[in-house]
Formats: C-alpha cells, structure tokens, sequence
C-alpha cells in the first residue's frame, strides 16, 4: 500500500488503524512549508504500523543542511521483521530547530492592606436611652472625641455624613476625611457605621444596661491602616485606642450635660 504523507496524515487524523507499506514524500519535502510540523507529529504518534518511507521515484529529495526535517536520513521507522500490528515505534533521532521554553510566574503584589481593630467599653452614669441619644447626635461628636474635627450630616441623605480627622501624631500632622453611612441602628441597643469612601473604616457602638441611670458602652472601631502610618502600624492600634478610651471618658461628661439640657 502506497500513499502520500499528507493522506496518510489525514487517514491517521480520523484514527486510521491499517498498516501502511510505503509513504512517499513529494520531490520538495525538506521545504518546510510543503509539510508542517504537526504533520510529523502525526507520524510519530499514530498507531497505524507504517514500514518505510521514501520519496518519489520520478525525483529525489534535496538534502540541504539547514534547519529543515529530512525524514529519510534522520527517522528511523521498525523493520516489517517486528510485528507490524503491535504498533509498537522507536524514534532513534529527529533534527530540528531548537525551542525555547519561557515560563511565566504571576507577579506578587507588595501593597498589603492591613486592617486593625479596637474595642473599649466604659460604664456611664446616664440612663441608656440618653446614651444613645447622645451618640446618635454625629455632629456633635467633635465636641467628645478628641481626634474627630469634624462632622457634617448631608440635608438631603441624612444617613451620610462627611468625617475630617485632624490630629498630631508619630511627629506629623495627620489629616483624614471620609463619607460614612449610618446603617439601619437598633434604638438603645445599637449604632454601626461604614465608610463609603476617603480612609477606609467601620465601625459600632453597643449599648447594655446596668440600672435606671446607668448603662455600659462598648466601642468597637476597625480600619485600614494608612499607607503614609504603614512604618508604625504595630504602635498604631494601641495607640488609636488610648485615644478612644479618652474619648469615652469625655463621652460620660458630656452625656451628663446632654441629658440636662434635654431636660
């Protein structure tokens, strides 16, 4: 039996399995674009027993030394005295231009967002629903917590508030704002924020009863430590949460003097 490579490489593409006698290779095969690599591919994996190959009788191949295959000088196929229907091949050599593999890692990346969290509770000697009164009043928690310069509640969302945060610290003046939505609070029980945008933050404050005229309030404020404080990020958390605890001492103050002049 006597084919052409190309139609034994297409019979092998469709699973092929009869043993071939002979391939012929046209009189320009060692041009590579006469056959394609896959092509040889193919002939060093089909299981269909092929016992020689040689080239057409009318014109005999070129052998030039360059880059390209010439089959019949390097592939060396099984003699017909092997068993031709155990399908079994050895490739002894194949010359062909040299590959290069390139592997690619993902790259890494190096910026790191930390997030910390504090808590402080503190017992106040007010009632819990004007604790919570107290806090619910965003605008004037500049007047108790000693870092927030300002908040501004918006008119027409009055759930949004814009925070700015001046404060001296770690040798620099450090200045922040954001826009925090209040979520949906629990009266006297709980108040719990996050921000929108600016300094990424969150937070709640709880409320518990302890008596008629006093209650515990727990604090509890996570955020994103800030790129330009990343060097002293391990004194930051106990740093931000004395800060706190100041602030909740200042919170019992003047819950007490909110609570009059509500009266």
């Amino acid at each position: 039996m006597k084919i052409s490579v190309e139609k034994w490489c297409a019979r092998a593409a469709w699973g092929q399995q009869s043993p071939i006698r002979n391939i012929y290779l046209p009189q320009n095969f060692d041009e590579p674009q006469t056959v394609s690599r896959w092509s040889l591919l193919f002939l060093m994996s089909s299981s269909a027993p092929v016992f020689s190959i040689s080239t057409s009788s009318a014109v005999k191949p070129h052998r030039k030394t360059t880059n390209s295959v010439v089959i019949t000088s390097k592939l060396s196929l099984p003699s017909p005295s092997s068993s031709p229907f155990t399908g079994r091949r050895t490739i002894r050599s194949i010359n062909h231009a040299p590959t290069t593999t390139t592997t690619f890692k993902p790259r890494r990346s190096t910026v790191v967002m930390e997030w910390q969290d504090c808590t402080v509770k503190m017992e106040i000697d007010v009632p819990i629903s004007t604790a919570y009164n107290c806090y619910l009043d965003r605008e004037a928690i500049p007047r108790w917590m000693p870092f927030i310069s300002s908040v501004k509640v918006l008119e027409d969302k009055p759930e949004l508030s814009r925070w700015s945060l001046k404060y001296k610290a770690f040798g620099r003046d450090l200045e922040f704002s954001w826009l925090a939505r209040n979520m949906q609070p629990i009266p006297n029980q709980k108040i719990h924020w996050r921000s929108l945008e600016g300094l990424p933050n969150r937070g709640a404050v709880r409320f518990f009863p302890k008596g008629p005229s006093s209650c515990l309030v727990e604090l509890t404020v996570s955020y994103e430590v800030p790129q330009l404080l990343s060097p002293v990020a391990s004194l930051l958390q106990p740093f931000l949460q004395n800060l706190l605890g100041r602030g909740l001492e200042m919170f019992a103050n003047f819950a007490k003097t909110y609570q009059t002049d509500s009266v």
